[in-house]
């Protein structure tokens, strides 16, 4: 892989084969042009959320300028995932944004028999769908050049692939594997441990709130990876 040269800041573009340079939508441009106020001549890494980049300057247009510098970044050998039951409020979004900047590549949202807030139908799209949004900011903030997949998935099905639960009862020195699932904060029912296929994981000696222990799982995920634990 090629590392990328530094640059002003990072933007996710829809097509970065372009002969004319990465073209601009509504949102990349106004976060450039009017949020940053980037100058024309700055620097700008074009991204595509898959790995790709493209180094280019921004001239002022909806068309960035490519530099010739370019390169592609392979996808994570031992991909990891979190998954959650959602919250009241913007807690999600600060849970995605947090998973994002940590380089969780699978965020799930899920449900559980003691859920507070469900997300059904179009509602849950819509919600999934705010999300990435988050996700997408977070990523040209943290210049990171994968795009996580944001998947809303029964809690039956995280089991049986074999997630790991996060559970105040849960052994603090057990292999998390590649997906750790956080509850409400009403806990897991007993039903929902029983249905697990592996020990449960706990994030640490005190009682989390749901989004800090989605973070902690994170963390605890991405630095057994680092380790190569996963």
């Amino acid at each position: 892989m090629t590392r990328p040269p530094d640059a002003s800041t990072q933007i996710l573009v829809d097509d970065l084969g372009d002969p004319a340079g990465p073209s601009l939508g509504d949102d990349a441009f106004h976060h450039l042009s009017r949020a940053l106020r980037l100058r024309p001549g700055e620097s700008v890494r074009a991204v595509d959320g898959a790995g790709g980049w493209v180094h280019c300057t921004f001239d002022g247009s909806t068309r960035l300028v490519p530099t010739g510098a370019a390169g592609l970044e392979a996808a994570p050998e031992q991909p990891i995932s979190v998954a959650f039951v959602p919250v009241k409020g913007d807690r999600p979004e600060l849970v995605v944004q947090k998973l994002t900047e940590l380089g969780v590549d699978r965020i799930v949202i899920t449900s559980s028999e003691r859920s507070v807030v469900r997300w059904d139908g179009e509602r849950a799209e819509r919600h999934r769908r705010r999300l990435e949004k988050v996700s997408v900011e977070a990523l040209q903030q943290c210049r990171r050049l994968w795009l996580p997949r944001i998947e809303l998935i029964p809690l039956a099905s995280l089991l049986a692939d074999g997630a790991v639960l996060a559970d105040m009862d849960g052994d603090r020195s057990v292999e998390v594997g590649r997906t750790v699932v956080v509850g409400p904060e009403g806990g897991w029912t007993d039903r929902e441990r029983a249905e697990a296929s592996r020990p449960a994981v706990a994030l640490g000696p005190h009682v989390l709130r749901a989004e800090t222990a989605a973070i902690a799982a994170g963390v605890l995920l991405a630095a057994a990876r680092e380790r190569g634990g996963v």
